[in-house]
């Protein structure tokens, strides 16, 4: 899972190949330094900077961006190095910010070679710094771990390096200005970032917005069994309250409109409102539950939070009920076995002991459901309250908030793909809740084998089921970007998903009618391969002006259907790129598919399934948490029967985007 850190605070690496992404809003000199036990850097090629990109072990940007990848590997970083400090500064141009109080509060994530991301970390209280040692690893006991610091210098960068012992700071500190100076000239004059008005230039030119991963518990503690688990469904379980998260637009615009791939988890430009006030209780009985009573910086971000503290909470009321059950028929079991092996009970008969150990036991188990049904009876009354105040991107299908839908202003912090539950209480259902812009992208499971549930289906049946899901995902994503911001595409090799295609179809929502055949693979997805490597480019060289002024920079989302009917070892490939590279650049896929299906392919597809999310059309209990190790049953989202609010909500999304207006 993924702890998000807080200031000092350490965490255990369970690899030594990372790779760190940075966001920061603004153009930022990323670096790094090695340090020995005392801290001191021993010599030049123990730095990596603009100038000189690569240390052992530690690869960095050459240029000055607002959002970097920054590659570790810690196998090989010298016996003699105990630490390894990342380093960021403002560069000095015309223009650009002096300090990091006047930029949005840089956030961090370590990722590890597969993407899932271990730890994340927002530097927040930064004022007149213009440089930071944002986080360090170091060594402990023959193992590498990694502390946020987020130390910062009023005097810059040549104070930071000075201060870890660096020969001649000051000239350092000019050759890397002066190395990412020509980049930093062509970002300074770019156009301001989006703000929450929509744009109403031509229909055609779609504009965009996204930002940069949990089960409840990073972005979740989540691990699927079987397939890699929703690693991406929420904000972190290292306690209460949760870290607030909010969306910051990024700083490249092209002509096209504006390119924001920046993560939307934090934002320093005003402090949190207050929390609604909770009512006095009574004497001897807990306080009422508020609707949004969790920290954040709005409404939308204190619910986000407050529902994911109801997953921790019923997380660890059901660990400590198991816990004590696990406890009272362990003694009740090793009281047997003692009464049994005396033979003077054995003699004289072992009834009075057996049942005094059954009735301890009885009585221990019935405490601890005393407690959890106390717990339980809590979350849901604040689920009752919680979820009648839901915007329509956390609430289910059937709340009345989607009949006065419209089309949003801005994306919202999360997506609801479906709600979770313990056998322990399966009327509480807590939302599943989905970071935006996505992190990965989602696999929506078609096969008979892998759930009780589906197996009871026929084939055609799953499958049909299955597709019905996705759409059901792909219009709550269109429903939750503004006007344009959003373009879905749908690869249906055999046709074989045209029913449950028809409400996008017939709405008028996609661009171009799914594609068929062997031929309608080929040109979806050299299309999408193009538009990554694209936007790729330009973002790495910190040149979106530079984009195609025709070019769709609108969040993409694909549909493929029947995978890998229609496919060819090339499709296969770019397939497997679009699922790797795509979402950094807001290229997303949604599969459904039956991984049985792919076995012809051999292991060469493990990758692209552990790198989605799994998720399945009927119920099922397949996400382990790790945090706690339970299993949660997730339910997958459903339309009302008889109801019309999906063709309602997508006939609202086709007429936004048709007019540019809400």
């Amino acid at each position: 899972m993924t702890a998000e850190l807080v200031r000092g605070q350490n965490h255990p690496l369970p690899h030594t190949r990372l790779e760190i992404r940075v966001s920061a809003g603004k153009a930022v000199v990323a670096g790094a330094t090695l340090a020995d036990e005392h801290g001191r850097v021993a010599g030049p090629e123990w730095l990596a900077h603009p100038a000189q990109p690569a240390c052992p072990g530690v690869e960095v940007s050459r240029q000055a961006t607002a959002d970097h990848r920054i590659a570790v590997d810690l196998a090989v970083v010298p016996a003699a190095a105990h630490r390894v400090s990342l380093l960021l500064a403002l560069p000095v141009a015309p223009g650009a910010p002096t300090s990091f109080g006047a930029v949005a509060a840089p956030f961090l994530a370590v990722t590890c070679p597969e993407g899932a991301a271990i730890v994340s970390y927002t530097l927040t209280g930064l004022d007149t710094e213009s440089a930071v040692v944002a986080v360090e690893f170091y060594r402990r006991q023959d193992a590498w771990k990694i502390r946020a610091v987020g130390q910062g210098y009023a005097g810059g960068l040549a104070e930071l390096l000075a201060d870890q012992g660096v020969d001649r700071p000051g000239e350092l500190v000019a050759t890397i200005h002066e190395t990412v100076a020509p980049g930093v000239a062509r970002t300074v004059g770019t156009p301001p970032p989006r703000t929450t008005e929509v744009r109403h230039s031509a229909p055609a030119a779609a504009s965009s917005a996204g930002g940069d991963h949990t089960l409840p518990g990073t972005g979740a503690p989540a691990s699927d069994q079987g397939a890699q688990g929703p690693a991406d469904a929420h904000p972190g379980t290292q306690g209460v309250p949760r870290p607030s998260a909010a969306n910051q637009p990024g700083t490249a615009a092209p002509p096209g409109g504006p390119i924001n791939y920046a993560h939307p988890r934090r934002q320093s430009a005003a402090p949190p409102s207050p929390a609604p006030a909770v009512p006095p209780a009574e004497p001897g009985r807990p306080a009422p539950p508020v609707a949004g009573d969790a920290t954040g910086w709005s409404m939308e971000e204190r619910l986000y939070n407050q529902v994911w503290g109801m997953f921790e909470d019923l997380a660890r009321a059901t660990a400590a009920y198991r816990s004590a059950v696990d406890f009272a028929e362990t003694r009740r079991d090793q009281e047997l076995d003692r009464a049994l092996s005396d033979p003077r009970v054995r003699l004289t008969g072992s009834g009075d002991a057996a049942t005094a150990a059954r009735d301890r036991c009885e009585e221990l188990i019935g405490r601890a459901r005393e407690a959890l049904d106390r717990d339980l009876g809590q979350l849901t009354a604040e689920s009752g309250v919680v979820e009648p105040a839901l915007p329509p991107a956390f609430a289910r299908w059937d709340h009345p908030v989607w009949q006065a839908y419209r089309a949003p202003m801005e994306i919202p912090m999360a997506l609801r793909l479906g709600d979770l539950h313990l056998p322990e209480c399966p009327g509480l259902r807590i939302p599943m809740l989905m970071r935006l812009p996505l992190e990965r992208g989602l696999w929506v499971d078609s096969g008979r084998r892998t759930s009780d549930a589906a197996s009871l289906m026929d084939e055609a049946q799953i499958r049909r089921l299955a597709m019905d899901t996705a759409v059901i995902h792909a219009a709550r994503l269109l429903a939750a970007y503004p006007a344009g911001e959003f373009t879905v595409h749908v690869i249906d090799p055999a046709g074989s998903g045209a029913s449950s295609l028809a409400p996008l179809v017939h709405s008028g929502v996609l661009d171009e009618p799914p594609a068929s055949g062997a031929q309608g693979v080929s040109a979806v997805l050299a299309k999408l391969t193009q538009r990554l490597d694209l936007v790729q480019m330009a973002v790495r060289a910190g040149a979106a002006d530079a984009l195609p002024p025709d070019l769709d920079t609108a969040e993409q989302l694909v549909i493929v259907n029947d995978f890998p009917h229609g496919f060819d070892d090339r499709a296969v490939t770019q397939l497997r790129y679009l699922a790797d590279e795509g979402p950094a650049v807001g290229v997303h896929l949604l599969m459904v598919a039956d991984r049985e299906d792919a076995s012809a392919y051999g292991p060469v597809l493990d990758p692209l399934w552990r790198s989605l999310l799994r998720i399945t059309p009927v119920p099922d209990a397949h996400l382990a948490d790790p945090w706690v190790q339970h299993s949660w049953t997730y339910e997958p989202p459903v339309i009302p029967p008889g109801s019309q609010v999906l063709r309602q909500v997508l006939t609202r999304v086709a007429e936004a985007r048709r007019t540019g207006r809400r």
